[in-house]
């Protein structure tokens, strides 16, 4: 074997155990939150050394802006594979079920939002900022389209819509439905995408 290939074997491997770390990281938010989790809980999760963990990401606040931009590159190139056909209303149901499977496979672990610690964090993430203004100017044009069809109310402010729509991605009724209710996944993302965009009301259904 060759340098070359042993060096390409040992840069997949790296990937790999990065990938294997986000993914950790991922969960342990979803279960502890920002504040409570450690680089110990990461590392152990992994079954890697601190000191290995910190050859990838060198403290909480860089591992977890990683984490959550992987997670909206995955919005946004999930957006971009949707049929450019479809009417703006269907794309946002497109990806509001596909972030909902993500979240019930635990891979949406919070709004940011809801932590000032994480928030202010990742404000001074340049990367993070700059995907988070991408994929806002993405959807912001499509709930715009969809008022201008009459597929979303005209009369509500496009803000309302959009950050009830980002509320939707990190609903806790989804948590409480897959505990508790002997719903299986497929049908609680239904019923969740009925409620988002039909409301609750019977002469709502479609």
């Amino acid at each position: 074997m060759s340098i070359f290939n042993k060096i390409s074997f040992k840069d997949q491997a790296f990937k790999l155990r990065e990938s294997a770390i986000l993914d950790a990281t991922t969960s342990i938010l979803g279960d502890k939150g920002f504040d409570l989790m450690t680089m110990d809980d990461v590392a152990n999760a992994v079954g890697i050394s601190k000191p290995s963990l910190y050859k990838h990401f060198k403290s909480k606040e860089e591992l977890v802006g990683e984490a959550l931009i992987r997670l909206i590159d995955g919005a946004i190139t999930y957006l971009a594979d949707i049929d450019k056909d479809l009417p703006p209303v269907q794309k946002l149901r497109i990806l509001l079920e596909w972030a909902m499977r993500v979240r019930l496979q635990g891979g949406m672990p919070f709004l940011p939002s809801t932590s000032t610690s994480v928030r202010s964090m990742l404000m001074k993430n340049i990367s993070y900022v700059t995907r988070i203004l991408k994929l806002n100017s993405q959807l912001e044009k499509l709930v715009i389209a969809a008022q201008k069809s009459g597929d979303l109310n005209p009369k509500l402010s496009c803000d309302v819509i959009l950050f009830s729509y980002y509320s939707r991605t990190c609903d806790p009724a989804v948590d409480y439905l897959k505990t508790f209710s002997k719903m299986s996944d497929d049908a609680i993302v239904e019923h969740m995408l009925q409620v988002a965009f039909n409301g609750l009301t019977s002469n709502s259904a479609q």
